[in-house]
């Protein structure tokens, strides 16, 4: 059976990444620690040394709200930290857009479709209407969404 999820991974990794500011490897850690409830900066780091050398990428994602406090760090215990509702929103519309959901085509939602944008936005703009239209088409045609096994 052949699986094609990942088709459009491109161009909905590089949506998410206009769309909310990050980098690649801010984006690579969310989804790794978006399968664990809670974690450790000993889980965090695990993953981030295969990751692009940043020092201050925990702080960082802390600040800007992508990951929060859960548990203080006491004597004994180490501190608990776990995804944001933001983050958790996020990652969710990854995986509803790798479903086959739409990617958004307007100025507030998809930055890439502002008047002034560099050329690669421009293309990738261009890619996102061809893949909605073709979505757009499945569920008209009832023909299987393109990650249903063929």
């Amino acid at each position: 059976m052949k699986s094609n999820y990942l088709k459009y991974w491109r161009v909905i990794r590089q949506y998410v990444k206009v769309r909310y500011g990050l980098n690649q490897a801010d984006l690579d850690m969310l989804l790794f620690l978006y399968s664990e409830k809670y974690f450790g900066k000993d889980k965090f780091q695990e993953f981030n040394e295969i990751l692009s050398w940043d020092v201050k990428r925990f702080d960082r994602l802390l600040a800007d709200g992508w990951i929060q406090n859960f548990r203080e760090r006491r004597v004994g215990q180490k501190g608990l930290y776990a995804l944001s509702y933001k983050a958790n929103r996020m990652i969710g519309s990854i995986y509803k857009k790798l479903d086959g959901e739409d990617i958004p085509m307007t100025m507030c939602n998809n930055p890439m479709f502002k008047k002034k944008v560099d050329y690669s936005d421009k293309v990738y703009r261009n890619f996102i209407k061809g893949i909605n239209e073709e979505t757009r088409k499945s569920r008209i045609t009832g023909q299987a969404p393109r990650h249903v096994p063929e």
